[in-house]
């Protein structure tokens, strides 16, 4: 447990360290916020309780998608290297990231946040709070499996590959606007994907329906995937340094 947090202490110094890059994972649905949601809110097709908490899952899903890429910086620097020859558990070396990652994400999922009620945000601040926890477990799934394909296929390729798999995720989960719209085939395909659970239990406590079956689901499903992230990331650890 000490290593665990001296390297996520080690890590969070190393990130905070460059504020540049914190600011710069949460440009993207900051912009969205600011320029999309006024249309959004007067389209008719939503208010700003569906489009925050989409937002909040487009941020997850981008920052966390990417986590990988530290690694790969570190493969070429021989950082990963150096590593592991330490007596740390390789678990704990994936753990220290994601947890690190975690608390990147919170902080820039607050600043949505804040943002949005700003613009005519109204939601209550227990569901806001319970939402914040959500996205941030859910970012310990997805950032283990990006560092497992960061692990897994080239650095190269890393990027482009990882881009090419979250942008359709994050589509289909309906972030930026509610399945309900979508064809009947494309809600089937999108309910393949735990996202989609994921932002309607979202939105769900962002309405304060904190007992719906939207919130059950999301939640059990992004435990479920989490479970089966941080064990994909945790092999792919050992096997690396075996």
């Amino acid at each position: 447990m000490n290593a665990l947090a001296v390297l996520t202490r080690y890590y969070l110094r190393a990130t905070f360290g460059s504020r540049f890059a914190i600011v710069f994972g949460a440009v993207q649905p900051f912009l969205y916020l600011v320029l999309f949601g006024p249309l959004f809110n007067r389209s008719g097709v939503g208010s700003w309780a569906v489009l925050v908490p989409g937002l909040l899952m487009q941020l997850g899903l981008m920052s966390a998608g990417m986590a990988g890429f530290s690694i790969v910086i570190d493969q070429r620097f021989g950082v990963l290297e150096r590593l592991r020859v330490t007596p740390v558990s390789r678990v704990t070396l994936l753990l220290g990231r994601v947890l690190k990652d975690s608390v990147v994400l919170l902080f820039q999922a607050a600043a949505i946040i804040v943002t949005g009620y700003a613009l005519g945000l109204r939601a209550p601040i227990a569901g806001v709070l319970a939402a914040l926890l959500l996205v941030t477990v859910l970012s310990v799934g997805m950032a283990s499996l990006s560092y497992t394909a960061a692990l897994t296929i080239r650095q190269e390729l890393f990027a482009p590959v990882m881009s090419t798999i979250v942008i359709p995720l994050m589509l289909l989960s309906g972030a930026l606007l509610p399945m309900s719209l979508a064809p009947a085939w494309l809600d089937v395909v999108s309910r393949l994907t735990p996202f989609r659970y994921a932002v309607e239990a979202l939105r769900a406590l962002f309405a304060g329906s904190y007992g719906s079956s939207a919130v059950f689901w999301g939640v059990l499903v992004s435990l479920v995937f989490v479970i089966v992230g941080v064990a994909a990331g945790t092999n792919r650890f050992q096997r690396e340094n075996a």
